[in-house]
């Protein structure tokens, strides 16, 4: 719950910028109280009057105002606030962020904060994936910055893929996500230290992610349509707060998350080596969609189409189960073991049974039937099954993929606040 709590919300310039007036709107509906500050390229983009009506305060944006730097302003708004939010948060801001500048009330009131610091970054694909943005975010999620991560899409410059802000619901939900697990840990007063921001620090995990590629010959091989954004998602969300996060992908188009060691694999086989070598860990989340079968022998040159046109005769052997393997690791398993259950039709009932059978913890069931868009697409409406029970099993609302990683997270911080 957001009720009552005081953010700050920082408004850079960036085309998203606009957004940021619908999200101050969402967050005084929800009972926070909302002050702003305007940068100057901000303002390029909203006015402050705008900015004023929506979140009912005077908008701060000059750092030499005679006014409210007698008071010194910058001190004082970064210290009043509950929680810091830059939305959105340009390449620019985040690079001064991350090298300790302060060149205007924003930057100089978010070196000044001892309050923790969440941002939403909105910029053009390439931006985002330059080497000096990796290394900005890197810098800034070893000192606890929450990220909220950019959706991918159709941006203003006509170019398409991840650098879009994040919808203002799933940025209102991280916010919600943020206090509730700072609730959950019983922190009196969450805003205080970096325990609540980063809960899982000290905290070991592993995550797998993506398809696996089981090779026929040297050109062709089995595989699935998984995109592995949902398990980049949670093994960025987990290291977001705090957790040693170890990530074997399968292969994937996807950039590596920030914070994250990634061990890139291709096959079943290769992923189990890389788990098993991680092990033990606190928690481990299965998310990869593991091929189930292999070839039994893999032809040594490409398989020509024979004379007869008759099809190649292909045996298939079965694949290690990695996730009933983790869950059965004896003294190394982990304390926490979550599997993923894709399912196209009774999709709790599966999910149950295949908790049961792999012998993991939870089990995070969702539908990936024709016309749900989950393979590949950025939402997904998943249930979380703790056990057999039906008050064991949560059902979420279609969220964005980064969405549910923030809450599985935040569900994984609340468990081991309750079972140290």
């Amino acid at each position: 719950m957001i009720e009552n709590r005081r953010i700050l919300l920082v408004v850079s310039g960036g085309i998203a910028a606009y957004k940021s007036l619908d999200l101050a709107r969402e967050l005084r509906r929800h009972g926070a109280t909302v002050r702003a500050i305007l940068t100057e390229a901000g303002a390029r983009f909203v006015t402050p009057l705008s900015l004023a009506a929506l979140t009912g305060d005077k908008v701060y944006g000059d750092l030499f105002s005679l006014t409210d730097e007698s008071e010194m302003g910058h001190i004082r708004l970064s210290r009043e606030a509950d929680l810091v939010l830059v939305a959105p948060a340009t390449a620019d801001i985040l690079a001064k962020m991350a090298h300790g500048l302060a060149t205007d009330l924003a930057t100089t009131a978010l070196l000044a904060t001892d309050k923790p610091v969440m941002v939403a970054p909105a910029m053009n694909v390439r931006m985002w994936e330059h080497a000096a943005t990796r290394a900005n975010m890197a810098t800034l999620a070893a000192r606890d910055v929450t990220v909220i991560a950019p959706a991918v899409g159709e941006m203003a410059c006509g170019e398409e893929g991840e650098g879009r802000l994040a919808d203002v619901s799933d940025i209102v939900a991280a916010v919600e996500d943020f206090f509730d697990t700072a609730a959950a840990l019983g922190a009196a007063n969450p805003t205080e230290g970096g325990s609540a921001a980063a809960p899982l620090r000290g905290r070991r995990a592993v995550v797998t992610s993506g398809p696996t590629h089981e090779p026929l010959d040297p050109v062709r091989f089995i595989g699935n349509r998984s995109s592995g954004k949902q398990g980049h998602a949670i093994a960025a969300a987990l290291a977001r707060l705090g957790a040693d996060t170890v990530l074997v992908s399968g292969p994937v188009a996807l950039p590596d998350p920030v914070g994250v060691s990634v061990v890139h694999a291709e096959t079943a086989e290769d992923m189990l080596r890389a788990v098993s070598a991680r092990l033990p860990v606190d928690v481990a989340v299965m998310a990869a969609a593991v091929g189930d079968w292999r070839a039994r022998e893999v032809a040594s040159h490409k398989i020509k189409k024979r004379t007869d046109r008759t099809p190649p005769r292909i045996e298939l052997a079965e694949n290690p189960d990695i996730l009933a393997a983790v869950a059965a690791a004896g003294n190394k398993r982990p304390r926490l073991v979550i599997g993923f259950a894709a399912e196209t039709e009774d999709v709790i009932a599966q999910g149950r049974a295949k908790r049961a059978a792999k012998g993991c913890d939870w089990i995070v069931a969702n539908d990936v039937s024709p016309g749900t868009s989950v393979f590949g697409g950025d939402e997904n409406t998943v249930h979380l099954i703790r056990g057999a029970d039906e008050d064991q099993t949560e059902s979420w609302p279609r969220l964005s993929k980064d969405a549910v990683a923030a809450r599985l997270a935040d569900a994984v911080a609340r468990h081991f606040a309750a079972v140290p």
